[in-house]
């Protein structure tokens, strides 16, 4: 029995990413997971690489900025000129071997000794850069799904699915856990950005689950805070964590390493 920190979506940021591992030791985790995309947009790749490869995660997959940031093609289909900036800029500040590690990495990996299976972005296509919006994505992805837990990152946006178990002959087998994340269009704002919150869900047997458990580095929600998620695997809980960190500390490294500045605004607004 252990607990397992599921953190996606670093993005070169050593302010988020620092004070999500100090809530780590807070909640006692024992082994850390990464749904990929450690580096790219922010201005400290090499940092947030170490900082990974020091936790000794038991399990890592590869994001498409680290994809693109240490393969040999400069063709980046679907993304904006700040964007592909920011990963011909990482690529610069990679070495060889640092390259190499991000190359290596799986698209897709069940965690041995688990009931995990993690993927940047879908298990059914994983390395065509698909996002999971709603029920429809979530049942292609459940179709590949074979252990009991997924977790996934790449959309910025936290989201969860639950798939009943054949026997409760559910009109609908699957549906949204609504309350993982709020949508800021429809007027569900956090109260209080400055502070912590928590949530957590409970997992049954039969039950399977997909977690989008956000991102560390660049949320897009409408909530500025660091998201990633904790599995207790005695408790047999997944519990969403949202923790404010130094933006501004963020942004500053990110104009004086001349990446856009668009790239430095949107971490204050989460979008």
């Amino acid at each position: 029995m252990a607990k397992y920190a599921v953190l996606s979506d670093i993005h070169a940021n050593t302010e988020a990413l620092g004070v999500v591992l100090e809530k780590c030791k807070e909640h006692k985790v024992d082994k850390y997971i990464c749904l990929g995309d450690i580096v790219g947009y922010n201005a400290e790749p090499r940092e947030c690489l170490k900082t990974v490869q020091q936790l000794h995660p038991i399990a890592v997959v590869k994001g498409n900025h680290d994809d693109y940031a240490s393969n040999t093609s400069e063709e980046m289909d679907g993304f904006n000129p700040h964007a592909k900036k920011a990963v011909l800029w990482t690529k610069a500040q990679l070495s060889e071997k640092e390259q190499k590690w991000l190359a290596d990495l799986p698209y897709r990996s069940t965690v041995q000794g688990t009931n995990i299976t993690i993927v940047h972005a879908t298990l059914d296509s994983p390395d065509n850069w698909g996002y999971i919006f709603d029920a429809h994505h979530a049942a292609d992805n459940f179709t590949y799904q074979f252990t009991q837990l997924c977790f996934c990152g790449h959309s910025h946006v936290p989201i969860a699915f639950c798939k009943k178990p054949i026997s409760t002959m559910s009109e609908k087998p699957i549906e949204e856990i609504v309350d993982w994340a709020y949508r800021a269009d429809e007027g569900m704002f956090p109260k209080n950005i400055n502070e912590s919150d928590e949530l957590v869900v409970p997992i049954h047997t039969g039950f399977k689950y997909l977690f989008n458990v956000g991102s560390v580095g660049q949320p897009r929600n409408r909530d500025p805070r660091a998201s990633f998620a904790i599995y207790d695997s005695e408790e047999k809980t997944v519990t969403r964590i949202r923790i404010p960190y130094d933006i501004v500390s963020a942004q500053r490294k990110i104009i004086m390493a001349g990446l856009p500045e668009r790239l430095a605004l949107r971490l204050e607004t989460g979008n």
